[in-house]
């Protein structure tokens, strides 16, 4: 099951709506078959791992596939692989989970056991989790997963006042933080950091063909239709108020105006986490500045923080969180420390709010 996992990790970039999935077929202690999933509407791992064995030469009559994700048994843009197993003549299939998929739920399992094949679930499930927690969370909540990313000195400082930040964090953070926004579907700004920074906000330095979604809240459509964010693919701009001639100058360039207020003439932050489970996003990933963290924080749109901390001391600048005071430390937001690891000279921490763990 650790070198499916492996192999579901080849996916990573690229299997989006889908989950990344990896499967090995072994017969007698050897691997006979391996693969992934593929891009939406292409082979998923069962099918790849079977036609590997094949094109080796090798008869799966009778052998054990582990995979990473319960077989799907239903039609979407590709036949079950539930089906494909059983016509295979597997003798065992292990799965690390069952599917979330309302569609799957134990159905993939069932129909493999009825026709004769011993099946196993449960084994290294923590880890298969892990690699799909934006699917899981989609699959079960209509929600996408949202990682909110910062980078900040050791006394919490993000900026100067004067907006300065390049570069608080070194290099090999700042490497890492791409990697994680390549693993998501979707990047989300607010307009206050494309005034600022007039970031491109896309993935950097990590070899993959797909580039995540660009979503930039923007109540009042303030977004100068020459920022670098626009200029090389379409993006998804989030506004509160119908705003005609500004909306059309951006759909004439390719973007999509979202209209999504709030009581408050906002922009409706949980509303947009619907709508980005809608449309098939799995994982989310957010860089914006302080009022918009803040926001999304007192909104529970934010399920785990992506915290770079700099082993500096910069003093008085800008914040994490333009959150208000408390009255009380009985009311403070709480966290559980996920993982935490060096990365170059800096910290990294993933920490992640009880209230999105089962």
């Amino acid at each position: 099951m650790a070198l499916a996992l492996t192999w579901a990790r080849r996916g990573m970039y690229i299997t989006a709506p889908n989950p990344r999935v990896g499967c090995v077929i072994v017969r007698d202690g050897l691997v006979i078959g391996a693969g992934h999933t593929q891009p939406a509407g292409q082979a998923h791992a069962e099918i790849e791992a079977l036609r590997d064995a094949r094109a080796r030469g090798h008869d799966v009559r009778g052998a054990t596939a582990y995979v990473t994700l319960e077989p799907c048994s239903h039609y979407g843009r590709t036949p079950p692989c539930s089906n494909a197993l059983v016509a295979a003549g597997l003798g065992r299939v292990v799965a690390a989970m069952l599917d979330p998929n309302p569609l799957v739920a134990g159905r993939g399992l069932a129909q493999l056991e009825a026709a004769g094949i011993a099946v196993v679930s449960g084994v290294l499930a923590e880890a298969a989790h892990e690699l799909n927690i934006g699917f899981f969370s989609r699959m079960r909540r209509a929600l996408p997963w949202v990682r909110l990313k910062v980078a900040a000195s050791l006394d919490g400082t993000t900026a100067l006042d004067s907006g300065e930040s390049q570069w608080i964090t070194g290099p090999d953070a700042r490497a890492d933080g791409h990697a994680w926004r390549a693993r998501a579907q979707a990047i989300l700004t607010g307009i206050g950091t494309v005034k600022a920074d007039n970031p491109q906000l896309s993935v950097r330095g990590i070899d993959t063909p797909v580039q995540p979604r660009r979503v930039i809240v923007d109540s009042r459509l303030e977004i100068d239709p020459q920022a670098r964010i626009l200029q090389d693919a379409p993006c998804w701009i989030v506004a509160a108020a119908e705003l005609p001639d500004k909306a059309a100058v951006l759909r004439t360039a390719g973007h999509e105006v979202i209209l999504l207020p709030n009581a408050g003439g906002k922009v409706d932050l949980p509303a947009l986490m619907r709508e980005l489970g809608r449309r098939e996003i799995n994982e989310v990933h957010v860089e914006a500045g302080s009022k918009l963290n803040a926001s999304m924080l007192r909104e529970g749109c934010v399920d785990e923080l992506l915290v770079y901390l700099a082993p500096t001391l910069v003093g008085p600048g800008q914040g994490m969180f333009d959150l208000p005071p408390l009255a009380q430390l009985r009311d403070r937001r709480r966290l559980r420390l996920h993982d935490v690891a060096r990365v170059g000279d800096d910290l990294r921490i993933l920490a992640r709010f009880t209230h999105t763990e089962e």
